[in-house]
């Protein structure tokens, strides 16, 4: 079995100067941040040059300071198990009493909007939502189970702004959507275990072009949040054999929510005009 960062740093703490055992050390303390940020960010936070992290690595056996990022996220990812077994499970424990099965997941999703709710960053928040009030175009992504989530977003915005637009729709080109975005504009990801490879691509291609990167998730080992300008990290516990969406929903809701509540005018005349013409040309019931 491969050695762990802390068997490697551990191994070879004695032979390391001061500097080296200080990054070592914040890396064995902040997994989580060492996963998932840039090293400029783990370099800031700590107090230490770039350099002393990848010498630190070298020194202890890995290659670059990749190789630690990747221990990282191999020690807080969670085992991500197939939809199979998962099923299995429910089967289980709930074929004979599906009233239990329906109280366990609706307490489960409460559980996970509860969670998000205490533990979400309220300032990062509140920058996100700028950032997205004042984007020149936004573009949204998600495949396989997070492809609703990110239809009912864009549906959403769509009524109050004319600049959100999906990735990849109905055989678009992802490349083409991601063409020309820069720091002007935003892109928004919704990924959940099992990753979607596109996504995570999408979200470096759009952070290298100098997009604010939006990325929601419930993993802190989500490739996706080392190109994130913002990750926000979503509950999705469930006895179901799929993810819950729940606490998702709730965020995407409160984001484009609070996107409107800051657009004045503007949004609600948008937001007349959609509706009008939805009436003119026969798409909701007018009884």
């Amino acid at each position: 079995m491969p050695q762990s960062f802390e068997q490697k740093f551990a191994q070879n703490a004695e032979a390391l100067s001061e500097k080296l055992r200080r990054a070592g050390e914040y890396v064995a303390l902040n997994p989580v941040d060492t996963a998932t940020r840039s090293l400029r960010a783990v370099a800031q936070d700590s107090g230490l040059a770039p350099a002393t992290f990848s010498r630190m690595a070298r020194a202890i056996g890995y290659d670059s300071y990749e190789g630690v990022r990747e221990a990282m996220r191999e020690k807080i990812g969670r085992r991500v198990r197939s939809f199979a077994e998962r099923a299995e499970d429910l089967q289980n424990t709930h074929s004979t009493d599906q009233k239990v099965f329906f109280q366990s997941h609706v307490s489960a999703c409460q559980n996970n909007i509860a969670t998000m709710l205490q533990d979400i960053d309220r300032d990062l928040l509140e920058l996100t939502v700028t950032r997205l009030h004042q984007a020149r175009n936004v573009r949204l992504l998600g495949a396989l189970g997070s492809t609703g989530v990110v239809e009912y977003m864009a549906y959403m915005a769509n009524y109050c702004t004319t600049n959100w637009a999906m990735l990849s729709r109905m055989g678009a080109s992802l490349g083409a959507g991601l063409a020309g975005l820069d720091q002007r504009d935003a892109l928004i990801v919704v990924t959940k275990p099992p990753f979607s490879t596109r996504s995570i691509e999408a979200a470096d291609l759009a952070a290298r072009q100098g997009a604010f990167v939006v990325v929601i998730t419930d993993a802190p080992a989500c490739p996706a949040l080392q190109h994130a300008s913002a990750g926000f990290l979503v509950p999705t516990e469930s006895p179901h054999f799929y993810s819950s969406f729940a606490a998702t929903i709730v965020l995407v809701e409160t984001i484009i929510g609070m996107i409107v509540s800051r657009s004045g005018s503007s949004a609600r005349a948008q937001i007349a005009q959609v509706e009008d013409i939805n009436r003119r040309l026969g798409e909701v019931w007018s009884g």
